[in-house]
């Protein structure tokens, strides 16, 4: 790359929580500038947002649409080069549609958007335009869960059986969106979250992490959803039975009201030969469990020659020094803008630098949401227990 990559970004103002986090992942590597943003419906908070963070106030626009047309009219060598979207779900796929219109790559929240079609609908507009879209499920970018994926790929835990995914939050235990809690309003909202609350934030990024680190797709579910609030309108917890298309067997849990849970992603995968067991909070070290053989933790840092090339090139580090949420947020990024910056210079990316979520994986994630959906809703799947 001979210069930074030029970032756009809509939504994500002073009224929001992940643009703050967008904007620390690009800005780590020093390869990404913030060059303007329509950060706010609300044009008070656009402007004020908007000087926060020293953006020009030619470049402050108060809609994306006048923003994406804006940056199309420019100089190539002012221009920017992709959009970044952290809006709510249901305001992902116009924003999206429009960038890549007018020739912009794209970044985007997950879930990629609000339903499976509008999801088609970007797939194929990648296709006919040829640009590119990352897809930030963060938890992907972890270098022990990248250690996790080639030990299978390797073969290292021999074929894979069985599959435990989680992630509880309690943050939602209370009906916080009845006490003005803006986060919580939104998520819980059909119109603005979507088909499912709990599977949509939470799960598609359990069922994600499942199938990144296993190499295999999810090919059939057996659902619960439930609504534990009272009051609540969405589902604010679930549970979901999966098989995989090389015939392993799965469980995922996601809930919002495991009261007292932070963010507690876990994974465990077990083979033939052994299993591995990576947790959230203790993202620095991969429990690597062998069938006849003393369990082994394998820890995460730049000077490890043990570790695969994908879980290196993702290390900041030596080892001892720890790296979290925002690094493997940053990693997403890095990738993304190091094979946005091949394209640009006409070299080949490495498979390393290609390592991030793409459309493809958008695409999963909103048809698991539908099907969950189908699933919870069908009773053809409870026997009583009755003696």
């Amino acid at each position: 790359m001979k210069r930074k990559l030029r970032m756009g970004m809509v939504g994500g103002g002073q009224d929001a929580f992940i643009g703050a986090i967008h904007r620390l992942a690009a800005n780590m590597d020093g390869l990404i500038e913030l060059s303007c943003g329509a950060l706010s419906i609300n044009p008070e908070i656009a402007v004020a947002s908007g000087k926060a963070l020293f953006l020009p106030e030619s470049r402050t626009y108060l809609t994306y649409e006048e923003m994406i047309k804006a940056e199309a009219a420019l100089p190539a060598e002012e221009r920017i080069d992709f959009v970044t979207i952290v809006t709510p779900n249901f305001a992902h796929f116009a924003p999206a549609m429009m960038a890549l219109d007018h020739g912009f790559n794209v970044v985007i929240e997950k879930p990629i958007t609000f339903s499976l079609e509008e999801a088609k609908q970007l797939e194929q507009k990648l296709k006919e335009t040829g640009l590119t879209l990352c897809l930030t499920h963060t938890y992907s970018g972890y270098p022990m869960v990248k250690q996790a994926k080639a030990m299978v790929r390797e073969g290292k835990l021999g074929k894979i059986r069985k599959v435990w995914v989680e992630y509880p939050q309690g943050w939602l235990s209370k009906l916080s969106e009845r006490e003005g809690n803006a986060q919580a309003a939104w998520r819980t909202d059909p119109k603005k979250s979507g088909k499912s609350s709990v599977m949509g934030d939470i799960g598609t990024h359990a069922a994600h992490l499942a199938e990144y680190i296993t190499g295999s797709k999810i090919t059939d579910i057996c659902a619960e959803l439930n609504t534990l609030v009272e009051g609540r309108v969405m589902d604010d917890d679930g549970a979901v039975m999966l098989k995989f298309d090389n015939g392993a067997k799965g469980v995922l849990m996601a809930s919002q009201v495991a009261a007292g849970e932070e963010n507690a992603v876990k994974i465990r995968v077990y083979g033939e030969k052994g299993g591995i067991e990576w947790l959230q909070h203790e993202p620095n070290s991969l429990i690597v469990k062998w069938l006849d053989e003393p369990m082994q933790i394998l820890r995460a840092g730049s000077n490890y020659a043990h570790l695969s090339s994908f879980a290196r090139h993702n290390c900041r580090t030596p080892g001892g020094h720890p790296e979290g949420y925002l690094e493997a947020f940053a990693n997403i990024y890095r990738n993304f803008a190091l094979t946005l910056g091949c394209k640009i210079d006409g070299v080949e990316p490495t498979p390393e630098m290609l390592d991030f979520p793409s459309v493809e994986d958008g695409l999963r994630g909103m048809a698991f949401i539908d099907n969950v959906v189908l699933s919870a809703q069908s009773d053809k799947k409870w026997t009583p227990n009755a003696v």
